[in-house]
């Protein structure tokens, strides 16, 4: 059975991931879409160097897809809502080796609101 693999959408519509994927220059674009299908084929049997854990309690939950594409580095957070699915959150180019704070704060953020509108529904 393949996995699901879904794109967080604010309140707003807007869909964070399709705006980073497109912002990316086409090469780069293919790579991290490619990326996207080994989580889709693989789920959670995929492993490093492609996926990874966030690590500290107040992430607990997130992981990072890393892409890396020539000399550019970018990072696609996402979280299991269920075994078999995957909500794709955030993602952005990686430009320090120790990756941001408010990157990790939006992706959490995000996650919280697509738990918090679950929930509600």
């Amino acid at each position: 059975m393949k996995n699901k693999v879904e794109v967080y959408k604010k309140e707003n519509g807007k869909e964070p991931i399709m705006e980073f994927l497109i912002s990316l220059p086409e090469k780069h674009r293919a790579k991290a879409i490619w990326e996207i299908e080994l989580l889709r084929e693989f789920g959670t049997d995929l492993k490093e160097p492609h996926i990874k854990a966030i690590t500290g309690k107040e992430y607990k939950g997130l992981w990072e897809l890393r892409i890396k594409f020539a000399g550019d580095i970018s990072r696609i957070f996402y979280f299991m809502s269920d075994k078999n699915n995957f909500i794709l959150l955030h993602g952005f180019v990686k430009k320090t080796e120790k990756t941001s704070k408010r990157e990790l704060d939006t992706a959490l953020r995000y996650m919280e609101d697509y738990k918090r509108r679950l929930k509600n529904e």
